[in-house]
């Protein structure tokens, strides 16, 4: 039987060895995109539309694929650059006849609940998951807005 680097015997695959793994996607360095949105029924300032520099960390636990990751990077980023420059609103907003009137409506997202920072870690972590292999288990999004305001898992 052969005999890994290590002298063990190989007789189980990679993943099975090591088990569910996390990977840690911005902790030191956060993934930065910039969207517009704007919260169609809030009493105050954020009723109107404005932007921010999102800071977006993300946690993905499962079993490593045959290339010997939980996932790919890249597949972590490609699903937040889909927010990136977009301007977020919710199904129903007036704005979205204006994006639409101005040509812009491929500028938008158009969510089916308030473009709140917990909304969109809840729906990241969703299309994550959609996106991702079967070999992954989990994903935890955190979002911040401000300095002030992080939605995390």
């Amino acid at each position: 039987m052969p005999r890994s680097a290590f002298g063990e015997e190989q007789d189980s695959t990679l993943s099975e060895k090591s088990g569910e793994r996390t990977l840690r996607i911005g902790d030191d360095r956060p993934i930065r995109i910039s969207a517009g949105h704007r919260i169609l029924h809030h009493e105050g300032k954020c009723s109107r539309p404005h932007g921010h520099n999102y800071q977006i960390t993300v946690e993905v636990t499962g079993t490593l694929t045959e290339e010997g990751w939980v996932v790919d990077k890249g597949d972590v980023t490609g699903v937040i650059d889909e927010w990136d420059h977009m301007f977020l609103v919710e199904d129903g907003d007036p704005l979205i006849e204006g994006f639409e009137a101005s040509g812009d409506a491929d500028a938008m997202v158009v969510l089916d609940h308030p473009p709140t920072a917990e909304v969109m870690a809840v729906l990241l972590e969703e299309r994550m998951l959609e996106a991702f292999p079967d070999s992954v288990s989990d994903v935890s999004v955190s979002v911040r807005e401000t300095g002030e305001l992080c939605a995390t898992y």
